[in-house]
């Protein structure tokens, strides 16, 4: 087995074989359990061991359906899953964003043995405004998900896991696409961040849509810091489908409306990633993000340590996992947890056995045509004769919230401690252990 060290940042092209384990150091950087209180090392002992499964972007086209199917099922039959995560795209790009589409799809993912939570990625809504994709209003295709495939107070499945929405504080009701369960000693956060760039949109105006989301994700990876803390949780796992790009960080600048030359392409992800700077602050203990990789890597995933606050330092208790199986209809990404154990996460690629047959593929209604039992709509007069749209109201409630200015915190949360920066880490070596050195008592570590 080839051990590679999580603790150094990987260099792209990624050279990683496809079977490789990985075991990831989560406990802190040789500073167990720093920042937790009402524990000692002797209550993990029965700490209890847990596994979960990772797909994401299975459904294509309708003939990835019944593949899909299998790969849930050979999942399934594993006995100690304890949950599926399908992380983004229900659908492929050319696929219309029709609600018969989206029903097929859920019933697919509910036919899941084991609790399956979804995350929303990028073709699922932020898409669906191409012309390829139907010419639908994104928001409103996200606000029919909101109203269906997040719908409940649990998770999918045949086994559904109790979980928390966002809808449920008064000030984030639309957010119910992101939730937070907890399993064992460990918090799971699900947010709403899709590829490309966070669904930022350069388009002259107010980017709405974009802005209330920074903020409604912001307030819940605070909130579940806080959750954990009170909880004395051991870690926290993040999910999100879009690749926030982490080694690119960017410091604030409080004279940029002085300079001519700017940026053309803003970082869609920056306000997660310091949202993430501030979680690692409030839970010093280990923190986990999962995310889909818009590169592909040669193992079928990339494990290291990439994210820096505003200041350049190394944030040395947050780990990411970038999934990129190979073959995306027959592999899952699984990590297996023991937190009694260290390190406590392994992550490996696994594949769906070669025997197992196919199942039955499932009725597909005809892509162009709406159900038959539905009413045919009268059509419309003349643009004339229609009645004024009503005016929307130009502000949302989300705007009036006050916020934190970039040159004191930046993204409005709060500034991130750092320390004076060091030397630049040794380079990547394969077959180095993946355990990280010891770590100070704060979350951030000495960085280039």
């Amino acid at each position: 087995m080839r051990i590679i060290d999580a603790h150094r940042p990987s260099q792209r092209p990624r050279k990683l074989r496809a079977a490789l384990t990985l075991a990831l150091t989560l406990s802190g950087g040789g500073v167990p359990f720093a920042g937790l209180s009402g524990f000692a090392p002797a209550a993990y002992a029965d700490t209890p061991r847990y596994t979960f499964a990772v797909i994401a972007n299975t459904m294509q086209s309708a003939a990835d359906e019944a593949p899909t199917q299998r790969l849930i099922e050979a999942i399934s039959r594993e006995r100690d899953i304890s949950f599926i995560v399908y992380d983004g795209n229900l659908k492929g790009a050319k696929e219309a964003c029709r609600d018969a589409l989206y029903e097929r799809r859920h019933a697919l993912l509910e036919t899941s043995r084991p609790a399956l939570f979804f995350i929303p990625g990028q073709h699922d809504w932020a898409d669906c405004g191409t012309a390829e994709a139907g010419g639908f209003d994104p928001i409103e295709r996200l606000d029919q998900l909101r109203q269906t495939l997040f719908a409940d107070a649990t998770s999918m499945g045949q086994n559904p896991i109790a979980l928390t929405r966002e809808s449920e504080v008064s000030r984030f009701r639309p957010y119910r696409e992101n939730v937070r369960w907890q399993l064992g000693d460990t918090v799971f956060v699900g947010l709403n961040a899709p590829s490309p760039n966070n669904h930022y949109l350069t388009a002259g105006g107010r980017n709405g849509e974009f802005e209330d989301r920074v903020i409604a994700n912001a307030f819940w990876l605070e909130h579940a810091g806080e959750y954990a803390k009170r909880r004395d949780a051991r870690a926290i796992v993040v999910f999100i489908q879009g690749d926030p790009d982490p080694e690119r960080y960017e410091r604030p600048d409080r004279f940029a409306w002085l300079r001519f030359a700017r940026n053309t392409r803003r970082d869609g992800f920056l306000e997660f990633k310091r949202s993430l700077v501030k979680l690692a602050q409030i839970f010093r203990g280990p923190v986990l993000v999962i995310h889909c990789d818009d590169e592909r890597a040669s193992a079928g995933f990339v494990i290291d340590q990439p994210l820096r606050n505003d200041k350049g330092m190394l944030v040395t208790n947050l780990t990411r996992v970038a999934l990129a199986p190979h073959d995306r209809l027959n592999q899952w990404i699984q990590v297996d947890a023991d937190l009694g154990r260290k390190p406590p996460f392994r992550v490996s690629v696994r594949d769906v056995p070669k025997q197992m047959p196919m199942p039955t593929a499932q009725p597909v209604l005809p892509r162009d045509e709406p159900p038959a039992s539905m009413p045919a709509v009268p059509a419309l007069g003349p643009a004339s004769e229609l009645p004024p749209l009503l005016q929307t109201p130009g502000e949302s409630q989300l705007d009036q919230q006050p916020r934190i200015p970039a040159d004191q915190g930046g993204g409005g949360y709060g500034p991130a401690t750092s320390t004076p920066p060091a030397p630049a880490s040794q380079p990547h070596t394969p077959g180095a252990s993946s355990s990280l050195p010891g770590m100070p008592a704060s979350s951030v570590q000495r960085g280039p």
